[in-house]
């Protein structure tokens, strides 16, 4: 019994005994090991990165791009302009929203009607009673700051606003509101046919005037063509400070209104050499109307130059629908 018990003692210490040194050997072969692994940097890289970093989908919902984050500015912008965007204002049916197609502008004074209509001469002896009365100056003074302050500003009321601080809109309704367009204008049958001649399904067409509003949406009710139009942007004199052609925001304003990114997409038609020159550059493809009778400007002020609005079928044919449809 005692030599059995005594075999099985020996038998245990033999497999302690190995059991140590299986032990030793494996944490020897351990520290051997480690090494190696250290020496591996790119398959630990990749590791921590897969298990870093979120999936894309987490990150686009965590984490708007520049391009969202750009969008969504605009689009609030758009929403924003939503309560006020008609044809009583600054209306687009876009909403601001980006344009599908090009925008075409036409300017409303002295060249949606003729000159020889003489609106602008009575609209000059109104402004310079204006002048004349709210500055207490003599009709030569008046008439001389009107021509100074329309030359420097593109607008005779940016010059009162800015150094007299005359209220635009009574300006408005002793100038412009009190014209007698109704004793003028009267539906023009060829220019309403013009218009209707426009594909729409390739442009849009809008309003563009330094006008207030109430003015720009007369002269095309007088003229039978209110219909005709997408939109209207126009001089907001209830706006500090004001913005007309030819500064760089007000075409910006138009971009803005019409929804439309892209200069190249803006076409233009305006009487005003300025405007034009403006128009061309800041990108934008301009028809100048030198009305028959007027002397030609020596330099062109945009990329065309018409004597009739008739001549646009020419300027722009892409816009217009085909002689056989």
């Amino acid at each position: 019994m005692t030599s059995v018990l005594c075999a099985s003692a020996t038998t245990s210490v033999f497999m302690i005994t190995r059991l140590s040194s299986s032990l030793r050997t494996f944490t020897s072969t351990r520290t051997r090991l480690t090494p190696t692994l250290a020496i591996r940097p790119q398959t630990t890289s990749r590791l921590i990165t897969s298990v870093a970093a979120p999936s894309k989908t987490l990150q686009s919902k965590r984490r708007p791009t520049a391009d969202r984050i750009v969008l969504t500015a605009y689009t609030n912008q758009a929403l924003n302009k939503r309560a006020t965007s008609t044809m009583t204002g600054d209306q687009s049916q876009t909403n601001g929203a980006p344009a599908s197609k090009p925008v075409l502008f036409f300017d409303i004074d002295n060249c949606l009607y003729p000159r020889k209509s003489q609106i602008q001469d009575l609209m000059a002896e109104l402004i310079d009673k204006f002048f004349s009365n709210h500055l207490s100056l003599s009709w030569d003074d008046a008439v001389k700051l009107h021509k100074e302050y329309y030359t420097n500003y593109g607008l005779a009321i940016e010059g009162l606003v800015r150094h007299h601080e005359i209220d635009p809109l009574e300006y408005n309704s002793k100038v412009d509101d009190a014209l007698p367009l109704e004793d003028i204008l009267t539906p023009d049958p060829e220019l309403r046919q013009l218009l209707q001649d426009i594909d729409r399904s390739k442009v849009s067409v809008r309003l563009f005037t330094n006008a207030y509003k109430t003015h720009g949406q007369r002269v095309v009710k007088l003229l039978g063509i209110e219909d005709q139009f997408e939109g209207l942007t126009f001089c907001d004199y209830a706006e500090q400070p004001l913005t007309c052609k030819p500064a760089k925001a007000m075409y910006l304003k138009a971009m803005q209104h019409a929804g439309v990114e892209r200069p190249e997409d803006c076409y233009f038609v305006d009487d005003s050499y300025q405007n034009c020159k403006a128009a061309q550059e800041y990108g934008w493809t301009a028809a100048h109307l030198v009305e028959e009778g007027l002397p030609v400007p020596r330099t062109p002020a945009s990329q065309y130059q018409i004597r009739h609005l008739q001549e646009l079928r020419n300027v722009y044919p892409q816009f217009f629908k085909s002689a056989s449809s």
